[in-house]
């Protein structure tokens, strides 16, 4: 009898563990499923839909919330590039071309990364009016596959089961639903990813008291040795989207880095081998009907003063603007070949070249 009843509480005391086990796992599902839920509802990478209205949407992750952005949002024209274009205000294209511009950039990018982004872009919005592109000549030295960092294919991609990433992500929830909840100011879209740099960052104290000289390369790196690895990235990443948007324009730029990019160039020996690759890009891509090339690496205006800059490459959002309404005037356009508009390249990259080779780089270096 005493038996039957110690195993009458043990096999109680089974149902118990079992019981609050199950009721674990149940609050546990349910949970997962009210986050997923949230998560989907507010979407706060726009991968299913776009914002809902009144939400505080933070947007600072360039990698995650691009790809939704092209997807969802509503837009006539984009802007793409590296760090180059980041202080873009997409509200002076609104102003000075009309256009609802919206901005796609990626911090250092190689041409992969402009090609990941632009086939969602033209799969969502195969009538885009205008890809407003910058083009940095070191980063399409690099192989055609390559990003500047891993992305998150989940994002990227349309498979809906691997979406278990984003829509059961702690990270997701914590830091892009609660946080803003809880600390409710929006991004603004129109200087989205802009840089953090204020105003006293942009000197020439600050620029040289950070910048390092790169030891001297004695040899000089061949004139040709750039070219098939520019021609790759082109003929994979560039041109098919330009060939197949026949009706889409593109506006490429070269964007205006300062003197002492050039200072490293010429430590580095590879002067006329750069010197080619833009020549090589500006071509290039300037033989397309709906292709317009815009230079502006040679504005001494610009590149040789260092308060306009708050590192050896990263100039003043002020220069953004002007080039926004150089895309309008047409200041710094290369001409096409037979074209009374614009400058040829050559022109350009003369001048370029003699900006260089005449600037007293011992003189300014001297000043760190």
């Amino acid at each position: 009898m005493q038996k039957k009843q110690k195993d009458r509480v043990k096999k109680k005391k089974h149902l118990s563990y079992k019981g609050a086990l199950l009721s674990v796992v149940l609050l546990a599902l349910l949970a997962c499923l009210f986050a997923g839920a949230l998560v989907v509802l507010v979407d706060p990478f726009f991968h299913y839909h776009k914002p809902l209205k009144g939400f505080p949407y933070q947007v600072d992750n360039q990698l995650s919330q691009n790809p939704g952005m092209a997807k969802n949002m509503e837009y006539d024209s984009v802007i793409l590039g590296s760090s180059m274009t980041v202080n873009f205000n997409t509200n002076w294209f609104e102003e000075l071309m009309g256009l609802n511009t919206i901005k796609l950039s990626y911090s250092a990018a190689f041409p992969k990364d402009q090609a990941n982004i632009m086939e969602i872009v033209f799969e969502n919005n195969p009538d885009v009016k205008k890809v407003f592109l910058g083009i940095d000549v070191i980063t399409y030295m690099g192989d055609v596959d390559q990003t500047k960092y891993p992305i998150p294919e989940y994002l990227y991609d349309d498979k809906l089961i691997n979406d278990i990433y984003y829509v059961l992500n702690k990270d997701v929830l914590l830091n892009y639903i609660l946080r803003p909840i809880a600390d409710p100011e929006p991004t603004d879209l129109a200087t989205v990813y802009e840089s953090w740099w204020t105003e006293e960052y942009y000197s020439e104290e600050w620029v040289l008291h950070n910048y390092t000289s790169p030891e001297q390369v004695a040899e000089e790196t061949d004139v040709m040795q750039y070219l098939e690895a520019v021609k790759k990235n082109l003929d994979v990443n560039i041109c098919p989207f330009i060939e197949e948007h026949s009706d889409t324009e593109f506006v490429i730029f070269f964007p205006p880095y300062s003197i002492l990019f050039w200072n490293n160039v010429l430590k580095e020996n590879h002067l006329d081998a750069t010197i080619m690759e833009y020549r090589y890009i500006a071509e290039k891509l300037n033989v397309y009907d709906n292709v317009e090339v815009y230079f502006f690496p040679d504005r001494e205006d610009i590149v040789l003063d260092l308060n306009n800059y708050a590192d050896y490459s990263h100039y003043h959002p002020k220069f953004n603007r002007f080039m926004t309404e150089c895309f309008v005037d047409g200041t710094g356009l290369v001409a096409k070949n037979g074209s009374s508009e614009g400058k040829p390249i050559d022109e350009y990259l003369a001048h370029m070249l003699s900006m260089v080779e005449e600037f007293d780089f011992e003189a300014l270096l001297s000043k760190k």
